[in-house]
């Protein structure tokens, strides 16, 4: 395929009007000026008509029914939920133009589990990165995948309750074989459906008084289930999960939901081989059933039975919710049949489900290979640790989630940090001396700082709210570098009985891999409310080597704690580092709704990123 567009390359010695090769693609060039900047190189280009993205999402509000759950003012993707399967491959660079069709609202759309910091504007966090796309306008995100990447990830909006219907999968393929073989891949894509719309949810959870969501009104499967009661209809069908006997496919399961953690298995397919966590190759584990919290993703190879020991050609699949004040149930339907499934929702639960069982995949998953460039740091090399204790507030009729006394809402800051940082008009550079004394957090900036090259242990620690100790769940992401998971565990954290937990797994494994790296994790709740208010109950430990320089979000992953503060800013890389690309350079992106986002009347100037950040 040939890309034909104009290319903007600025100097200020010299001028030429020719084709030029760009990243494998014949390119128009127009104008062609050297930009006076150091590495990454980077070309700012007009996509005009002339340009063809990869991909193009489209973003609506329509009326929209699910799960027999009719709504007005859906946010929906090219029209569904969840929006279109994106596949790229890795070692490739490509472009998803993101359009914001709504009248009322912004937009940003988040690539959950790439680094994406070769294109430092296009991780899609508002508050963060990225001012939102105005409504009516369109922006162009540069996807940089390095090989090493292949797996499952997701795409979601990042903007207020969004994601709960603004979402879909992202597939990169292997450039290569992958390293097990499948006849066959399907998705499984769980999310949640609520009765309230989201401006009804958004407004409650930042009210005095605090108006509650409500509980998830069902758990669906590829957009589709059925309540209970109801019965076949085009609304509110069961997802079929369609397969032949006697193959292998590969099962990647996307956690999209906004509230529900859950566990599944399926009827008389108890036989599972987890071989991918949040994008990277495991060794091959076996499990019964799957516990997936919201953003997490895994593959899992599943053999079907040969057709002469068919004793029927449709399954249930049962899912669950937990950690929740009542439990939600739904079903999916793995399908031998060559035609559609007509079945409805059994009145009695061909399965029972085990409880949260923390213990889960629990320092045993290991990574299918080592990265030599990366290598798992030791306990020695370890600069500092930072504990962030969450902590659910309660003051005058608000409930909010803080971190460290610190909630992050998309009210704080005015206007995105890097955006600031690169404009010094607002917040200043976050010190790391006053983090240092203070647990991590450098209090006046409510930043996170951290230098390149520094190992981490960051310990999220749980802790009972005010609201009578009591103690949730959080599925905690970390943009930008993957991290490697050091594990939970009830109580307060010790770094040396950890450490010795660590070391006996390995050799429990008889491998002495290091523990896989991942992006989402759980941070359990092991009571459900603590004897006082901030009292500690339960940890998970992550082990990251900072090598993205760049402005990131790690957050729980549960929207509605999101929009209640529960997420942490972390500025990585000094001045010199993060801000390497002049004001002028980068000025498109300083403004809300400047040249580098489109409309109906005007083409977007794109700033492409060349080389390595």
């Amino acid at each position: 395929m040939t890309f034909l567009y104009t290319w903007f390359f600025y100097s200020r010695r010299e001028s030429l009007v020719k084709d030029v090769e760009y990243m494998g693609l014949r390119l128009k060039e127009s104008v062609v000026n050297r930009l006076h900047t150091s590495a990454p190189e980077i070309f700012a280009l007009l996509h005009d008509e002339s340009f063809i993205p990869h991909a193009v999402l489209r973003v609506s509000e329509q009326t929209a029914t699910q799960s027999c759950i009719t709504k007005p003012n859906v946010a929906l993707v090219n029209g569904t939920s969840p929006g279109p399967e994106i596949r790229l491959i890795e070692g490739q660079t490509s472009w998803i133009r993101v359009y914001n069709d709504m009248h009322h609202q912004n937009l940003t759309m988040h690539w959950h589990g790439l680094s994406m910091a070769v294109s430092p504007f296009s991780d899609g966090t508002p508050a963060a990165s990225q001012w939102p796309i105005p409504p009516r306008h369109f922006f162009d995100y540069e996807l940089g995948v390095d090989v090493g990447m292949a797996g499952t990830y997701f795409y979601h909006s990042h903007i207020g309750f969004q994601a709960v219907s603004v979402a879909g999968p992202l597939v990169i393929e292997d450039a290569k074989r992958p390293p097990y073989h499948y006849d066959d891949e399907r998705i499984i894509a769980i999310s949640d459906v609520f009765d309230k719309t989201d401006e009804d949810i958004e407004k409650g959870l930042l009210s005095s008084p605090f108006v509650w969501s409500g509980e998830t009104a069902n758990v669906l499967v590829n957009g589709k289930g059925q309540l209970d009661g109801t019965r076949t209809s085009p609304d509110c069908e069961l997802a079929s999960i369609d397969v032949e006997p006697d193959k292998t496919y590969r099962l990647r399961f996307i956690g999209g939901t906004a509230l529900s953690f859950v566990t599944l298995a399926f009827e008389d397919h108890d036989e599972l081989t987890i071989i991918e966590a949040d994008g990277s190759y495991t060794k091959p584990h076996n499990a019964s059933y799957i516990q997936i919290g919201s953003g997490q993703r895994f593959s899992a190879l599943l053999k079907t039975k040969p057709k002469k020991k068919l004793k029927k050609t449709q399954f249930y699949m049962q899912i669950e919710t937990r950690d929740r004040p009542s439990m939600t149930r739904s079903y999916a339907i793995l399908n031998y049949a060559k035609t559609p499934s007509i079945l409805s929702s059994p009145s009695t639960p061909p399965l029972t489900l085990p409880p949260t069982n923390q213990d889960w995949l629990e320092l045993s998953l290991r990574p299918y290979t080592t990265d030599p460039t990366n290598p798992f740091p030791p306990s020695s090399s370890v600069n500092r640790h930072v504990v962030i204790r969450t902590h659910q507030l309660i003051s005058q009729g608000n409930i909010v989630w803080a971190q460290d006394l610190f909630p992050w809402m998309e009210s704080y800051p005015q206007e995105p940090y890097l955006v600031s940082l690169y404009k010094e008009d607002g917040i200043e550079f976050p010190s790391l001396a006053r983090a240092l004394a203070n647990e991590g957090i450098d209090p006046q900036t409510r930043a996170f700082p951290a230098e390149i090259g520094e190992v981490i242990d960051i310990v999220l620690q749980n802790t009972g709210g005010d609201n009578s100790g009591g103690v949730d769940i959080h599925p905690f992401h970390a943009h930008g570098g993957h991290f490697w998971d050091l594990g939970g565990g009830p109580g307060t954290y010790d770094a040396d009985v950890n450490e010795a937990r660590l070391v006996e797994s390995a050799h429990r494994l008889r491998g002495g891999d290091p523990p896989a790296q991942r992006d989402t994790t759980m941070l359990f709740r092991f009571e459900e409310r603590t004897a006082e208010p901030g009292q500690d109950a339960g940890w998970r430990a992550w082990r990251l080597r900072v090598t993205e320089p760049g402005v990131w979000m790690i957050h729980c992953h549960i929207l509605q704690h999101m929009v209640m503060g529960m997420q942490t800013l972390w500025v990585m890389g000094n001045e010199t580092e993060l801000l390497k690309l002049s004001r002028p350079d980068v000025q498109g992106y300083l403004e809300f709704g400047g040249d580098v986002y489109g409309n109906e009347t005007k083409a977007p100037m794109a700033v492409h990123f060349k080389g390595p950040w």
